[in-house]
C-alpha cells in the first residue's frame, strides 16, 4: 500500500535540542524532546512557566534552528519551515493603524494573493464569523476577546493547514475565554486545521485537545502523552464528566510537581 499525504504527519519532531550560549555559560532550554501532529489533529503543550515551549514554536516556524535533532513537516526533512505554518504569538500584534478587515488582509499579502480574491476572501471570513460589523473598526476600538477573534482569523488565512497557537486566551477573563474556545473550535472545524497549542490552562487543554505532551521543568522533556478521548464537537460540560476532572486533577498535581518556586 503506497503513503498517501493524508498518512504523513503534519509535523514530526525527533531528538530536537536548543541550547543557548549566554557569556562562557551554556543554557539548555529543550532536553531531546520527539513529538508529533497528524493531520487535522489538535495537540497542546502544557509544562511550568519558561520550560521551553516558546522555543519549540520558534523551532517550529522556521525562526530558530534546533541544536540537534532534526523536524519535517508534511514529511519534508529538509524544506524550507518559514511560512509552513500560520503562528501566533501571545500578543494579537495587531496594527494599529489598520482597520479589522485591513489586518485581516495581512495574512493574505503575506501569501501575494491578488487583491480583489483577498478582499473577498476576507469579507467572506469576516461574515463566516460574524466579525463583519467591525470591518471598519480600528484594534484600539475593540474588546481583547476581539481582537484576539481577528488574530486568529489573519493566522488561518496566512495558512489554514498548519498553526502554532502561542496561548491565545491566556489573557482573557473567564466568560470571554469559554466563548473564545468555542469559537476557535468551530474555525478549526471549517478549515480541518492541524494545530499546535501552547497553554497554562489544564482545563483548556483538556476541552480543546486530541492529544496533551505534558512538559518538564527547563530543558523540557516530555513527561506524559495523554491522548483526550471526548467526542466532537466539544461541549464545555464535557469538563464535569468525572473522567475529565480526575484527568485535569492528575496533569495539575504533574504541573505543580514541576513548576520552579
Amino acid at each position: 500500500m503506497h503513503n498517501t499525504h493524508e498518512d504523513t504527519p503534519k509535523l514530526i519532531v525527533k531528538g530536537v535540542t536548543r541550547t543557548y550560549r549566554e557569556g562562557k555559560r551554556q543554557l539548555e532550554a529543550l532536553a531531546p524532546l520527539d513529538l508529533t501532529v497528524a493531520q487535522g489533529e489538535f495537540v497542546s503543550l502544557i509544562g511550568p512557566s519558561g520550560c521551553g515551549k516558546s522555543t519549540l514554536f520558534n523551532i517550529v516556524a522556521g525562526v530558530d534552528e534546533p541544536t540537534s535533532g532534526t523536524l519535517a513537516i508534511d514529511g519534508d526533512w529538509h524544506g524550507e519551515r518559514a511560512g509552513q505554518a500560520g503562528y501566533m504569538p501571545q500578543q494579537p500584534l495587531l496594527l494599529p493603524w489598520r482597520t479589522v478587515e485591513e489586518n485581516v488582509l495581512l495574512g493574505l499579502d503575506v501569501r501575494r494573493l491578488p487583491r480583489r480574491e483577498a478582499q473577498q476572501q476576507a469579507h467572506d471570513v469576516l461574515k463566516r464569523f460574524g466579525l463583519q460589523e467591525f470591518a471598519d473598526s480600528y484594534p484600539a476600538s475593540l474588546s481583547g476577546g476581539m481582537r484576539q477573534r481577528i488574530a486568529l482569523l489573519r493566522t488561518v488565512l496566512f495558512n489554514s493547514s498548519f498553526l502554532l497557537l502561542d496561548e491565545p486566551f491566556g489573557a482573557l477573563d473567564a466568560l470571554t475565554r469559554i466563548t473564545l474556545q468555542m469559537w476557535l473550535l468551530d474555525l478549526l472545524q471549517t478549515y480541518h486545521s492541524s494545530v499546535l497549542f501552547i497553554t497554562h490552562d489544564v482545563r483548556e487543554a483538556i476541552l480543546l485537545s486530541d492529544r496533551i505532551y505534558v512538559l518538564s521543568a527547563r530543558p523540557a522533556s516530555i513527561l506524559r502523552v495523554v491522548n483526550i478521548d471526548l467526542p466532537r464537537p466539544r461541549r464545555q460540560e464535557m469538563l464535569s464528566e468525572a473522567t475529565s476532572i480526575q484527568l485535569e486533577r492528575e496533569l495539575l498535581s504533574l504541573l505543580v510537581k514541576e513548576q520552579p518556586l
